[in-house]
């Protein structure tokens, strides 16, 4: 169990790609999606995963996240009966220059045309470069969400 300390922003461009060190899919969808504990499972390449995350604080940077690997059949099965509309992407890994990696999920499916780089800090004042592609920064906005986007996809705004 942890806390989970991160920072959203949209892509302005799709050079980040040549960036990457590796991309692989990603199939989710979520048996909860109330605020104070999203529980989300996740197939990423032949792995799965069964995800539960608390309520963010003020500024939605920072949050409680357990995360447990589950066999991929269990997962197969658990996203069968997750709440409706599952969310398909390509993840990109992007190293930084002080040991930190982004990862920007491009969005397929009703989520097409979103792009979203994350970036996992030590702390909330952590500080970290900012490459030329990354744009307005959406942390803590819900409709960027995973979860949300469940319900109301980016194509449909």
């Amino acid at each position: 169990m942890s806390k989970e300390i991160e920072r959203k922003f949209l892509i302005v461009n799709t050079s980040f790609k040549k960036e990457a060190i590796k991309s692989y899919k990603i199939a989710q969808g979520f048996l909860s999606t109330v605020p104070e504990r999203t529980v989300r499972i996740r197939i990423q390449d032949n792995q799965g995963f069964i995800t539960i995350k608390g309520i963010g604080n003020k500024t939605g940077t920072t949050r409680f996240e357990w995360e447990k690997e589950i066999d991929i059949n269990e997962a197969n099965s658990l996203l069968a009966i997750c709440e409706p509309s599952i969310i398909e992407k390509i993840r990109y890994i992007i190293p930084t220059n002080n040991q930190l990696f982004f990862e920007v999920d491009e969005f397929l499916g009703l989520n097409n045309g979103l792009i979203i780089a994350e970036i996992e800090l030590p702390s909330e004042d952590a500080d970290f470069n900012k490459p030329y592609w990354l744009g307005k920064e959406v942390t803590g906005k819900a409709s960027y969400y995973n979860s949300m986007l469940t319900k109301k996809p980016f194509t449909k705004w």
